[in-house]
């Protein structure tokens, strides 16, 4: 086989989309192999750009008046959220907050946890995952809705841990 003829051969296997090809003729043997193209960079739509919301104006009137602060506002201040525990999923699926439809919940807001106590039912490709409280404590805020789909380690539950 000369060079014409392979050079033929590769221009052959490249019209017809060839990505590999071996021929064994006697003592010539030839082995191609082509690289296979990368696939192409697909770009952003550039239809669809975040648009930060535009800045309310405040009218100059307003915005010369000085403020009025309402102390009592601040008076039930939030519970900080470094001092709550926070109970995470650790499985993807539908959370469940009690045992069968129609039955109280496991778990309300305000109710006192032991560690261990059931919260909620995670199900998981027909499973039935007791989701358990790994602190003592109370419970602050329930994070999910009753049937809602969640992720793995999302957050469910905020408990205010006892020391």
């Amino acid at each position: 086989m000369n060079q014409k003829e392979l050079k033929e051969l590769i221009e052959f296997l490249i019209e017809k989309d060839i990505a590999e090809f071996e021929l064994e003729r006697g003592d010539v043997k030839v082995k191609i192999k082509r690289a296979a193209e990368p696939a192409p960079m697909v770009l952003p739509d550039a239809r669809y750009i975040a648009v930060p919301p535009a800045q309310p104006t405040i009218p100059p009137a307003l915005a010369a008046a000085p403020a009025r602060v309402d102390l009592g506002a601040n008076a039930a201040a939030p519970v900080p959220e470094e001092a709550l525990h926070i109970v995470k999923s650790p499985i993807v699926g539908t959370f469940y907050e009690s045992p069968s439809p129609g039955s109280p919940p496991f778990v309300k807001v305000g109710d006192t946890l032991e560690v261990g106590q059931v919260l909620c039912i995670v199900e998981a490709m027909k499973l039935m995952n007791e989701i358990e409280c790994d602190v003592a404590g109370e419970l602050v805020k329930k994070l999910v809705a009753n049937g809602q789909p969640i992720e793995y380690g999302q957050e469910l539950f905020a408990v205010r841990s006892t020391k």
